[in-house]
Parts: C-alpha cells; structure tokens; sequence
C-alpha cells in the first residue's frame, strides 16, 4: 500500500461506527444471507459435477449444472457489490457468512479495527489489526479514541 492510500483510509471513533450501523448492517444482513446461499450452491455444484463425471447418464444434470453456474456467477457478482459498497464506505468486511465488519479507528494513537458484529446493536469491542474477532477486547472508559 502507497501512502496516499494510507492516507485516504478512514478512520471511525465509536459514535461515528454505531452512526453507520443502520446502513451497514442492511448491507451485511444481504452479504450474510447472499454468502450463505452462494456457499450452498457452490456444495451443490460440486456434487452436480461429481456425479456428472461418474454417473453413466451424465447430461441429466447437465442443465442443472449450467443454471447453478449461472446463477453462481450472478450471485457472485452481486456479492461483490455489496462487498466494494462496504470498502466504499471505510468499512472492511472480514465474514460474509457470520457478518463480521471491521472499522478502522485510533486508539491510544495505535491502529486498530473497531470489530462488530450483525445482530450486536452497537460497536463495543475492538481489536489490534492483526488479531481478528478472537482477539477482540471490550471498549472499556479507559480507552482513548483518536480521529
């Protein structure tokens, strides 16, 4: 990463994260349920060519194969959108099918991501960048936010 993008990074104190919730919580509630239903089709597509590649009727799934294909891609690409609508926004998605997000922030003049995720009703934990959701500790009085 150059750093002009560094520098174009945004940065959230926690009003500003929970401010966004709204909006991005509708967003990770389609990347969670559109992620989940991709997963699946992905598992039936890799048993529809399983069996396409043993069985001795192989082009009775051959339509099914090219809908499920279709239909991935569609879905796969619309995926994506949600995902750049996120980056767009200065959120960073870490879990499509669990709807977990991260937002960038400052504290104690340390990069951090402020961790949330879909169904808690506001950001109350945060983690060091390269700790992931185990690593998450709670937003304590304590802490000291820099924008």
């Amino acid at each position: 990463m150059t750093s002009s993008s560094a520098q174009s990074v945004r940065v959230f104190t926690v009003a500003q994260a929970n401010a966004m919730l709204p909006l991005v919580s509708a967003i990770v509630a389609d990347i969670v349920e559109l992620s989940r239903d991709v997963i699946s089709r992905r598992e039936r597509l890799v048993d529809l060519e399983r069996r396409a590649n043993y069985d001795s009727a192989p082009r009775v799934y051959a339509e099914e194969l090219r809908l499920v294909k279709d239909e991935l891609q569609s879905d796969s690409q619309r995926l994506q959108s949600y995902v750049e609508e996120l980056r767009e926004l200065g959120v960073e998605p870490k879990s499509g099918p669990e709807g977990l997000v991260d937002f960038p922030a400052n504290i104690n003049g340390k990069t951090v991501y402020l961790c949330w995720k879909l169904g808690e009703p506001v950001v109350t934990h945060w983690h060091e960048m390269d700790a992931g959701f185990a690593g998450r500790q709670p937003i304590t009085s304590d802490t000291i936010f820099q924008n």
